[in-house]
């Protein structure tokens, strides 16, 4: 596979990974509004933009956090935040109905990744939290939905980007019928 033609975008994604070790050093409001910056690029069905991003900001948000994901590791992590879908505000298919929330936000998430990635920060998805706990912490309305947790910052020093375990192109690509 030649690479060639687009090796930064190429190069990023193989960069990005599901950091969960971070230094305690704070990410630069300047930087995460730049990460942020290019969520507000990232398409969506119909440009209807279902999405809210809420940075953790208090103890008591934090603590939240923690108790909604009972992992150790995410207590290094010095900045979180809470990407939440506008069930609302989303298109939704005409012929079956389908809400395209999740859809949507996962792009906007994963362009969040890419950014955070390419600015020297580690992210991860963390979508296994009880959504009930954050949806209280953070008073969110109905039909606003805590989708994920990104914990994001600055690796800790000695994090390396693991060996990335993917299927072979022709594993996830038919040409033609199924």
């Amino acid at each position: 596979m030649n690479t060639d033609t687009y090796p930064n975008l190429y190069r990023l994604a193989e960069r990005r990974y599901s950091c969960r070790a971070y230094s305690d050093r704070e990410v630069e409001r300047d930087t995460m509004l730049a990460v942020l910056d290019v969520v507000r690029l990232a398409p969506s069905a119909c440009n209807r933009q279902p999405w809210k991003f809420l940075i953790a900001d208090s103890e008591e948000q934090r603590r939240a956090i923690f108790s909604s994901y009972e992992r150790e590791w995410i207590r290094t992590a010095p900045e979180f935040i809470i990407a939440c879908g506008l069930h609302d505000e989303a298109w939704h298919r005409g012929i079956d109905g389908k809400d395209h929330t999740d859809v949507d936000v996962s792009i906007a998430v994963e362009h969040l990744c890419l950014a955070a990635s390419s600015l020297g920060l580690g992210t991860c998805w963390v979508c296994n939290f009880d959504p009930s706990v954050i949806s209280e912490a953070f008073a969110l309305p109905e039909g606003v939905e805590p989708i994920a947790i990104i914990p994001i910052g600055y690796p800790a020093e000695g994090s390396e980007v693991p060996a990335k375990k993917r299927k072979e192109l022709s594993e996830i690509v038919k040409w033609g019928k199924f």
